[in-house]
């Protein structure tokens, strides 16, 4: 009698199959709010007949969210740190208030007069701040009188009517574009058709862009990897790298297809780097986080959480002067009703970007993806001709959709 040994079939790898997953849904949940904002920008791209897309178009769309992006910044610290700020658009406009009458009606040079205004925006932060800090009245109560104040005080100022217009330098800050050191480069398109004129700088600046990133990127995997971290499969980061790089390449090209890239885009973008090294490598910024974790705890632990509400305030209140000045440099006039309107865009593009309403939990790049989709969606709905009144419909169910998705993760999680 002969007994035959089956032989067992080989079991599947659910180790790697479990594993893929993992990086899968991590780079969704990283990377969602970028897809949501592409499709957005497609779906307009149809529906506005390729009017979107349009280099021109474009460049008024960074220029039209400069400010918002600025001042979302800020108010990404304060609502990590626990708190909201609903004055930022009467501070905005109040200090743009202030810009024209010293720059218009006493002639004070542009950038005296700019610093000065910055430092006031800090001293505005630090007056709500030190209420909020040390005499524990809730900011909520502290920034709304604050924005009934200022709002106020832009209507005194002015007089009720508007100031302007501003000295050309002053324009530069909003209208103004960097010089090309090289000379444009220039394209034949047949004939008949006129030649394509690019701005090099902007396509080299562009250029050295994507290759800062994918050395970054290769360096931070390297590193990974010999400190024993799991790495994420070769094949997922140079797909992901590649597509970003394209993406990048293809907006520059955009803009250098037109003037170039806006002075305020260069001044968004250093704001930007300078906010991602303190909310991710300082001190600083992981106590703010420990702060809207749990600020008994971060107390408990040593974190004088006073002066760093303290703070929190004078940085959201020094940002809110920069963005009041690029928006009247904008306008090339301040006028009594700027900056209405301006706190309910910042606050919703720091939630769309996945910030929490509990405190503790936002990133940067979520604040400033939030602050794009909700520019995309301005800029797209009015050149679609949607009624003001459906843009704000839309742009309130957008609001509560994001804040329903961060609860729905919380207590799924």
């Amino acid at each position: 009698m002969t007994t035959e040994t089956a032989t067992p079939a080989p079991a599947p790898a659910p180790a790697q199959t479990s594993t893929m997953r993992t990086i899968l849904q991590t780079n969704l949940r990283d990377y969602g709010l970028v897809v949501a904002l592409l499709a957005i920008m497609v779906f307009f791209q149809f529906t506005t007949n390729g009017v979107l897309f349009k280099p021109v178009n474009l460049t008024n769309l960074i220029l039209q969210n400069s400010y918002i992006i600025i001042m979302a910044l800020g108010m990404l610290l304060v609502i990590v740190g626990g708190h909201i700020d609903l004055s930022v658009g009467s501070v905005s406009g109040f200090i743009g208030a202030i810009a024209a009458i010293m720059m218009v009606r006493y002639g004070i040079a542009p950038i005296p007069a700019a610093i000065l205004c910055i430092l006031a925006g800090g001293v505005i932060g630090a007056s709500q701040g030190y209420w909020i800090a040390y005499l524990k009245i809730p900011s909520f109560i502290v920034t709304l009188a604050g924005m009934l104040v200022f709002k106020g005080l832009s209507l005194a100022v002015l007089g009720g009517a508007s100031v302007g217009p501003f000295p050309a330098e002053f324009q530069l800050l909003s209208a103004g574009f960097i010089p090309d050191f090289i000379g444009p480069i220039v394209i034949p398109q047949g004939e008949g058709v006129p030649p394509i004129s690019l701005h090099s700088t902007t396509l080299i600046i562009g250029i050295l862009i994507v290759v800062a990133m994918v050395f970054s990127g290769i360096r931070t995997r390297r590193r990974r990897e010999q400190h024993g971290y799991e790495a994420e499969p070769f094949a997922v980061f140079a797909i992901k790298t590649a597509l970003i790089g394209a993406l990048i390449l293809f907006f520059t090209y955009l803009l250098a297809s037109y003037k170039g890239l806006p002075n305020v885009l260069i001044v968004m973008s250093i704001l930007i780097a300078g906010f991602v090294f303190l909310t991710k490598r300082t001190t600083l910024g992981r106590r703010i986080y420990a702060l809207g974790g749990n600020a008994k705890a971060a107390q408990l632990s040593g974190i004088k959480t006073e002066r760093l509400t303290f703070y929190i305030f004078v940085i959201m209140g020094m940002l809110s002067a920069l963005a009041g000045l690029i928006f009247a440099a904008r306008l090339n006039t301040a006028t009594p009703k700027a900056g209405q309107g301006f706190e309910l865009d910042v606050i919703a593009a720091v939630f769309i970007g996945g910030a929490s309403a509990m405190g503790g939990v936002g990133q940067v790049a979520g604040a400033v993806i939030g602050a794009f989709i909700m520019g995309v969606m301005n800029n797209g709905m009015s050149i679609m001709g949607v009624n003001i009144d459906w843009q704000q419909v839309i742009k309130g169910l957008v609001l509560l959709g994001a804040v329903v998705f961060d609860v729905y993760n919380k207590n799924k999680a």
